[in-house]
């Protein structure tokens, strides 16, 4: 199992367009992902789950991955983030 802290770093947090491309990155994995914030734990392929966890600037985030590409998972994901999606807008 694989896991890093991110902060939201974007304008919006991770909220409708932003949170579906880390739902479509999050399904390029093999792996298990879930996203963690406070005491909630979700499946991070799963939209609605993501959206309800209201991410909003500047919120930490834990990415936990479990499988065959966890490591390549969360460094992706990390790298989607901290790059403000940038390269999606």
């Amino acid at each position: 199992m694989t896991k890093r802290d991110v902060t939201i770093t974007n304008n919006i947090g991770l909220h409708a367009r932003p949170a579906t491309f880390f739902i479509q990155k999050a399904n390029s994995y093999k792996s298990l992902i879930w996203i963690e914030k406070d005491d909630r734990k979700i499946n991070a392929k799963s939209l609605l789950g993501v959206l309800s966890l209201g991410i909003a600037k500047g919120m930490t985030v834990t990415i936990i991955a479990d499988g065959q590409d966890e490591a390549d998972a969360v460094n992706g994901l990390s790298d989607l983030i901290n790059t403000g999606f940038a390269e999606f807008e």
